[in-house]
């Protein structure tokens, strides 16, 4: 119980890195280094979201040849940099390389911290382990993003919002310095597995991501539902700071519906992670999704009362990820054998963490030729389909 709580702890400060960014960087661009065009302000949120999606395609050979305890602490090393090349970046190409060694951190450290959760825990309590992961994860990137707002208010866009993160990459290397290595824990569990794996299922990194991205239909459907959360992650943060201060709110304005969003996103995965335990994976799955895409309908049809359309976009926004998260992760531990669960859940991390860099390729274009409006129009339609994809696709694992 130790050592779980410590991780939720960390997990805290892996949240609260990757939370400096959702409310300044934007701008940062805009009003810092004067960038007129929306694709190459949101270059940072690719970098981000292609180097991170690698990072944790890269987990399941790393953990063969490193334990999760030392992949966590290089992690943490690798993030040293970040909190002052967002601070006094001279060029918008530092801010964009400073996101590439985030990419790196978040998806080391934020691999680390769910595998070992996991590792932990029996599959009976995956889904509220996984909550609770994520909760302490994104309730930080939503508290930390309100912090900004009010920084960027009081003392600028930059240096202040940015060097908090000082603390919190401090703060992660020295408690992961006491986190002790849960190899034990999976060994205990292969041997105790009811099933032992099938003849012919092949453990290596190519055959688990095809079995992961396409050839197990479950495994399918939850690798598509995690591109398009992460990629309507990924669209509203380029997206909605743009969006809100261009219909006249102030920095403090859009980081409370900045913040909003993920800190309900995360506290809600604690009792939805519980639920998934309960009722099942697919209809969080499946109702999330839907719920999302009301989200940012919300968003443009009270466009005329800015901070009423961002808040309530923001609260379906964050119950309607937080029903999706832990069930989609939970959903794929279900289907993989704990053989091969670590290349699974890496390939289900790349595919929903290349979300965000698709997410802002796709904001980019369609803001730049068709507006911004027209952005949030095109995600929420994606984001139906993809819910009913994931009712077609995915099945409940018998043996949860």
């Amino acid at each position: 119980m130790g050592q779980f709580t410590l991780l939720v702890v960390v997990n805290v400060c892996v949240g609260a890195l990757v939370g400096l960014e959702r409310t300044t960087v934007p701008l940062i661009g805009t009003d810092v280094f004067g960038l007129t065009s929306d694709l190459a302000v949101f270059s940072f949120i690719i970098a981000f979201g292609v180097t991170k999606a690698l990072t944790n395609l890269a987990v399941g050979p790393l953990t063969a040849r490193f334990s999760r305890r030392q992949l966590l602490l290089a992690g943490w090393l690798i993030g040293i940099p970040v909190p002052f090349a967002l601070a006094w970046a001279p060029s918008w190409g530092w801010i964009v390389a400073a996101n590439v060694l985030l990419g790196l951190n978040q998806g080391l450290t934020w691999s680390m911290t769910v595998n070992m959760k996991i590792d932990l825990v029996g599959p009976e309590r995956r889904g509220l382990a996984t909550g609770l992961n994520e909760a302490a994860g994104y309730t930080a990137v939503g508290a930390t993003a309100l912090l900004t707002g009010y920084l960027a208010t009081e003392y600028g866009l930059r240096p202040a919002p940015e060097l908090i993160g000082v603390v919190f990459v401090a703060a992660g290397l020295v408690l992961s310095l006491a986190v002790r290595d849960t190899a034990a824990h999976v060994a205990l569990e292969l041997a105790q597995h009811r099933k032992p794996l099938p003849s012919g299922q092949h453990t290596s990194m190519a055959a688990t991501f095809a079995r992961t991205s396409w050839r197990d239909r479950s495994l399918r459907g939850a690798s598509q539902a995690g591109l398009v959360n992460n990629l309507n992650d990924g669209l509203t943060w380029g997206v909605f700071p743009l969006l809100f201060t261009e219909h006249g709110l102030g920095l403090a304005a859009v980081g409370l519906i900045k913040g909003l969003y993920p800190i309900l996103w995360g506290i809600g995965q604690i009792p939805t992670g519980h639920l998934a335990d309960r009722v099942g994976r697919k209809p969080l799955i499946v109702y999330g999704m839907l719920v999302q895409a009301a989200g940012f309908l919300l968003a443009l049809a009270l466009l005329d009362r800015p901070l009423l359309a961002g808040l309530l976009s923001a609260v379906a926004l964050g119950i309607g990820t937080a029903m999706v998260y832990p069930a989609l992760i939970a959903s794929v531990s279900d289907h993989a054998h704990p053989a091969w669960r670590v290349g699974a859940l890496g390939t289900y991390r790349f595919w929903r963490d290349t979300g965000y860099a698709v997410g802002a390729l796709v904001a980019g274009i369609l803001a730049d030729t068709l507006g911004l409006n027209a952005t949030v129009i095109a995600a929420a339609v994606l984001t139906a389909a993809s819910g009913l994809m994931a009712a077609r696709w995915i099945t409940e694992h018998p043996a949860r």
